[in-house]
């Protein structure tokens, strides 16, 4: 069983990820990790901040030679804005941020105290993780990739950054969608025996664990609502070549929460940026009277990010339920096993 854990704030000294389960004997590259890091902080709409900081992993433990050892890894990513303790006080919670709730929840003095860690920059640690598990996928050739559908409605690129550069005149933000891809999953992946072992639950809560992400669609998703089961369900076919295999993938490769052996496909929806430069209606929690919300140094859109974030927890998702299946405590135990399954199945 994989499990992780971060820690760190926006402006602290740094993120730390701790990925505890990894079997010994994967190559660990730590230069593949650093190409993810960079590409959580690309996209047009990113701001100020992504200028400053040049995210890189330092593997603090768990490696020897570069392999895993099966003892807890742990990732180092340093912040150079290291400003937490040097930064205005807040006072005004940002309406769509934890902002108001999260000061009333741990009884805090100022807004920062929780902002700080609600901050999507938590999500470097996670791609951190994530692109290890990438890597321990990539020895039974599985990949995980995203790309966006759309932002603020608009679908061809020209038309997005066209969106993006208006919001940015209005100092307002964008939201979009963006589909995650997961390519040569093998059959059997979750169960359906209990509902926190299926796997489309666990990718689903991946998702909707990244900050900003409101929604989440497996598959057809939503276009399921108004079909009949003729129109939509996936028919099975067989040849002695190719074994089962279907013509179609409304499921999203998943079918009573295992994996049924096509590209897993989902979507998710990120709201706009909660920040905005030109700020909503507000109140003061020290004096309760009405104002403009706070700003702080923010993005305009990041939905291309975000679907980096989404390849990282749902490579985690994987990575944890082909454990599951075929867990050992070395690579080449559940090399073994892999192997041995796929000839089982393909009788």
């Amino acid at each position: 069983m994989l499990r992780y854990l971060t820690a760190g704030e926006s402006h602290g000294r740094g993120l730390v990820a701790i990925l505890e389960g990894l079997p010994a004997g994967i190559k660990v590259e730590e230069k593949f990790i650093n190409a993810e890091l960079k590409r959580r902080q690309m996209g047009f709409g990113r701001g100020k901040r992504m200028q400053i900081e040049h995210d890189t992993a330092l593997l603090v433990s768990g490696l020897k030679s570069s392999k895993t050892l099966g003892s807890p890894l742990a990732i180092l990513i340093k912040n150079k804005d290291f400003s937490i303790d040097k930064l205005h006080p807040v006072l005004c919670p940002r309406p769509g941020h934890a902002d108001l709730a999260g000061f009333l929840k741990y009884g805090f003095s100022d807004i920062r105290e929780c902002l700080e860690r609600a901050s999507a920059r938590s999500t470097a640690a996670t791609v951190g993780i994530g692109a290890v598990c990438k890597l321990f996928l990539k020895e039974f050739r599985i990949s995980v990739t995203s790309n966006v559908v759309s932002i603020g409605g608009a679908v061809a690129h020209e038309e997005r950054v066209e969106k993006i550069k208006l919001a940015m005149a209005n100092k307002d933000t964008l939201g979009g969608d963006f589909d995650v891809i997961a390519k040569n999953v093998p059959i059997g992946l979750g169960s359906y025996v209990q509902p926190d072992r299926r796997l489309d639950s666990r990718l689903a809560a991946g998702i909707m664990s990244i900050p900003g992400i409101k929604g989440v669609e497996i598959g057809l998703g939503f276009g399921y609502a108004d079909k009949f089961g003729s129109e939509v369900h996936d028919a099975i076919y067989y040849s002695n070549s190719k074994g089962y295999s279907r013509s179609t993938n409304n499921a999203g490769g998943i079918e009573g929460g295992i994996s049924n052996g096509e590209d897993r496909v989902l979507s998710g929806c990120m709201k706009p940026i909660s920040t905005l430069m030109k700020p909503l209606d507000s109140v003061n929690i020290k004096t309760k009277r009405s104002s403009k919300a706070a700003t702080e140094r923010s993005d305009i859109c990041v939905v291309e990010s975000a679907g980096v974030v989404a390849e990282a927890v749902c490579a985690y998702v994987l990575a944890d339920a082909l454990l599951e299946k075929f867990g050992g405590d070395s690579l080449a135990d559940i090399r073994a096993a892999y192997q041995h399954y796929l000839k089982r199945i393909k009788k």
